[in-house]
């Protein structure tokens, strides 16, 4: 099925316009009350979320509650969700006008592999779990988004488009949030939400490309056959030569081998050993040059009896928007009118993608916490309403202004 939300024409009732970047002290005190109220609603459905098992590239069961969750909610102005064939769910909270809508999305997926054991402890401070931050959290924000518009009387200057892509996670590629785009292509302004740093707002996209390189060749005994090369062996000499390319420090720029396989036994001459790499910039330009320098040192490699081939595995755009873009105007007034400081920074989340389109867009935090991407994973309750109540600030005040014609 293509994405292709339906909205309901009955807008939600409207008591004000929001026209303003800067929030009102009647309106921050009215979003605070608003998300505090909704808070244990909105910690109960990040425990329910958590125990559903969504590892990158078998996300069908959290998309389907996502699913079930939106058709039950029936509120006025919220279309009819729709799923496509990688299971990104998409649902639309209609606005006062149509005009480039404005996206919100949470990834699905979880880096915890699918019998993983995902159990969710609450202690008088925490939430304890596999992936309760990253991203059962910015996930059940996504849901509860427009019960809290509903129960303020809002309507947002342009819709919302209320996205749970997939693969966003590890390798998944940002295939998800891709797929969002392609479908949903008048989108004015979007925000990436991550359960964890609250305070932060993500305005550079870091762009990444990796590879697989595998190296092969005939093998043997280590003793009878000594003197045949050994996969592993030139495996590492050409990681060696690797590490040998200049890495620029600005822009930031990164290079890293994750993970090294390969060989058959400790008496065996390996046939094959593979690695994979990992390559990082916040500069378009410097990832290409530093990608294009470590293909040209492989593709050079030369070895008696040895293949030494490599494969993309999967490219993530650089880019910004700016640190003087509107979004990230509005978040920061968001976040400060919360009396929260805010933090500008780089990382590669969902938003590369409409970044990478020229689409202004950003990733926020909605609580503090630790231990992300391990089983003991945890977030902290108490910034919780705050963080719920700066995301939702942000995206109406965001939606107002792209309603107004600001550019």
């Amino acid at each position: 099925m293509h994405l292709q939300p339906t909205c309901h024409q009955t807008a939600m009732p409207v008591t004000e316009r929001y026209r303003v970047i800067a929030p009102r002290a009647d309106q921050v005190t009215a979003f605070r009350r608003a998300a505090a109220e909704h808070l244990e609603a909105l910690l109960d459905l990040t425990a329910q979320v958590a125990t559903i098992p969504a590892p990158t590239g078998n996300e069908a069961a959290r998309a389907a509650f996502v699913m079930d969750w939106w058709s039950n909610l029936r509120l006025p102005g919220l279309g009819a969700p729709a799923i496509d064939e990688l299971h990104d769910v998409v649902a639309e909270v209609s606005g006062r006008k149509r005009g480039p809508a404005v996206l919100l999305a949470a990834h699905l997926d979880t880096v915890f592999p699918i019998d993983t054991a995902l159990n969710v402890r609450r202690d008088a401070d925490r939430l304890h779990g596999a992936g309760i931050g990253d991203n059962s959290l910015g996930v059940a924000a996504l849901l509860m988004v427009p019960r809290l518009l509903y129960s303020m009387n809002l309507t947002p200057g342009v819709p919302i488009v209320l996205a749970a892509p997939v693969g966003e996670e590890g390798l998944g590629n940002l295939r998800g949030m891709r797929a969002v785009m392609d479908r949903c292509p008048d989108v004015g302004g979007a925000i990436a939400i991550e359960g964890h740093n609250l305070g932060r707002v993500t305005y550079a996209a870091v762009g990444s490309k990796r590879l697989r390189v595998v190296t092969t060749g005939p093998g043997g005994h280590s003793w009878g056959d000594y003197g045949r090369p050994s996969a592993i062996h030139v495996l590492a000499r050409l990681i060696a030569e690797l590490t040998s390319v200049p890495i620029p420090h600005e822009p930031k720029t990164s290079f890293n081998v994750g993970i090294i396989e390969g060989g058959i036994s400790i008496n065996t001459i390996a046939p094959s050993a593979s690695m994979l790499v990992d390559l990082r910039s916040i500069d378009a330009n410097a990832l290409a040059e530093v990608a294009s320098e470590v293909e040209r040192i492989i593709n050079g490699f030369r070895c008696p009896e040895i293949s030494v081939q490599f494969q993309v595995l999967g490219e993530r755009p650089a880019g910004s928007v700016g640190e003087d873009a509107a979004i990230v105007d509005i978040a920061k007034r968001s976040l400060t009118a919360l009396g929260i400081t805010p933090a500008l920074d780089a990382s590669s989340t969902d938003a590369n993608i409409p970044i990478s389109r020229g689409i202004p867009a950003i990733c926020l935090g909605l609580t503090s916490g630790g231990n992300v991407h391990r089983p003991d994973e945890y977030v902290d309750i108490a910034p919780v309403a705050d963080g719920f109540a700066q995301l939702a600030m942000t995206t109406v005040n965001l939606a107002n202004h792209l309603a107004a014609g600001a550019p």
